[in-house]
């Protein structure tokens, strides 16, 4: 019984749910630098058992669910969500070089985030462009588009922090550099087409959901990325000569993010109070918790970069939340899943 109600939910496994690493990661790294190790060294043993065990399912989708797993990939709702395995696998290796001081670890993470990343972000987008069936804005965007943000973005944290493991560090700064000014023009690419379908397209209280919450998490990993340039950069070249675009681009980056924080409390009370939609567990609410942990790791990292020691103020209390947001999910995970178990047992004895 328990094998049939696993195989079902492996058949029906959304693409998203690397987001679940992503959001364990990140909370780690800001538990850490607040100071709670040992919370922070749990999180981290926890996400590798997430992380394989994700990889796990997914491979067995791919083969013994092809046509499920075919058909995510040309659904505009669903496809982004493989760019979180990217985004995920960088994390991680941030969580590992960060949390665990194993800089090689880190290293083969961001190797092999550097090979999917071609083959997963042209792979999406092609199947997107190439497919017959194509939905309106209003049904075919929303905030989880910006995960594609996100995975360039990781891609760049990560490459900085192990650069210095290469025997040309400088071929990796420029490929974080690169990919770190990609996103950003991705993100105002598609933040316009988000904003757009927001103001001006009709939009109910069920529609606006977590996912929105990337808004202000792909601005958010941006300023963390930049920092991170900006650390690990000062002995190259090209890096020197463009520190004041660099540090202007991720203060840029930064204040988007924190702009986006007030309308997003607003929206989430018009869902949850004004309009008193029910909170259920979705994969896409770890698309929520990201954001929050970002934002207290990229704060904290900005005020340290460029010497805003005031600024200090708002991780020092933000980590709370992105703590509390963890646990208030990871609990309605569990939960959620073992309700599903319950009544699949419930169904196959009746």
């Amino acid at each position: 019984m328990s094998g049939n109600w696993l195989d079902k939910n492996i058949r029906n496994l959304h693409p998203v749910y690397f987001a679940l690493v992503m959001a364990t990661g990140i909370v780690s790294i800001a538990a850490k630098l607040k100071g709670f190790d040992l919370f922070s060294q749990l999180l981290l043993w926890l996400n590798v058992g997430f992380y394989l065990c994700l990889w796990l399912f997914y491979s067995i989708r791919l083969f013994r669910y092809f046509d499920e797993f075919k058909a995510d990939c040309f659904c505009f709702n669903r496809s982004v969500g493989f760019f979180t395995v990217i985004a995920a696998t960088c994390v991680l290796g941030s969580q590992f070089n960060i949390v665990a001081s194993n800089a090689e670890l880190a290293t083969y993470l961001w190797c092999f985030a550097l090979a999917l990343f071609p083959v997963i972000f042209y792979g999406v987008f092609t199947c997107l462009t190439i497919a017959t069936n194509k939905p309106g804005l209003e049904e075919g965007i929303n905030g989880g588009w910006l995960v594609a943000v996100v995975a360039c973005q990781g891609l760049s944290l990560l490459g900085s922090q192990v650069a210095n493991q290469f025997t040309h560090p400088d071929i990796v700064i420029f490929i974080a550099t690169t990919s770190w000014m990609a996103g950003g023009i991705l993100y105002v690419s598609l933040i316009s087409l988000i904003f757009y379908r927001s103001i001006f397209l009709p939009m109910t209280p069920q529609e606006y959901t977590s996912p929105y919450w990337i808004n202000m998490g792909a601005v958010a990993i941006s300023t963390l990325a930049g920092t991170q340039l900006i650390l690990h950069g000062l002995d190259i070249g090209f890096v020197v000569e463009m520190m004041p675009f660099i540090k202007g681009l991720t203060l840029l980056f930064w204040a988007t993010a924190f702009s986006w924080i007030p309308q997003l409390v607003i929206l989430g009370c018009w869902r949850y109070l004004y309009k008193k939609i029910p909170f259920q567990y979705s994969p896409m609410d770890w698309g929520m918790e990201f954001p929050l942990g970002m934002f207290t790791v990229s704060t904290y990292m900005l005020a340290r970069v460029m010497h805003l020691d005031w600024l200090s103020i708002i991780p020092e209390y933000f980590v709370y939340i992105a703590v509390f947001a963890w646990t208030f999910t990871i609990f309605n995970f569990a939960r959620t899943a073992l309700q599903s178990r319950h009544t699949n047992t419930l169904s196959n004895v009746r």
